[in-house]
């Protein structure tokens, strides 16, 4: 199988829950001439009328600064794994099975297929679980 594996620094902002708070904090990374390439964003049902959003890559200085002047912060706790490749039937449940059977208990996954390729972005709980992860993958 022929997967791309990189480890990507996710950032995190809080919204405000309200029309045009997610358009304001894109809009300050695409001035910024940050080209986003994954992003989820959703209310925060333990914080009324606040939302986040989560979005990576962020690079380079002058977009890392941006990111910090919209209220973005490179997330401690969240540590990403960047997955890509071919779309095949039951691929999904051998990239799962496989960090099972490593041992990783995910903290999320968001993967979608476009044009025949996938890409899955994979959270754990600690960098040696997202090195881990990548050691696994770079092993199927």
């Amino acid at each position: 199988m022929a997967l791309t594996i990189e480890r990507v620094d996710t950032w995190a902002a809080t919204l405000e829950d309200k029309p045009g708070a997610l358009a304001a904090k894109l809009d300050a990374l695409a001035k910024a001439g940050v080209n986003v390439e994954f992003l989820i964003a959703r209310r925060a049902p333990d914080r009324p009328g606040q939302g986040v959003v989560f979005v990576t890559p962020i690079k380079g200085a002058v977009g890392c600064r941006a990111a910090q002047a919209a209220g973005f912060m490179k997330t401690e706790s969240l540590h990403t794994v960047r997955l890509e490749g071919p779309d095949k039937k039951g691929e999904g449940t051998r990239i799962a099975q496989a960090l099972a059977d490593g041992g990783l208990n995910l903290r999320g996954v968001s993967a979608a297929v476009i044009n025949k390729r996938f890409v899955a972005h994979i959270a754990l709980d600690s960098a040696a679980d997202a090195a881990k992860a990548v050691r696994i993958m770079r092993a199927l």
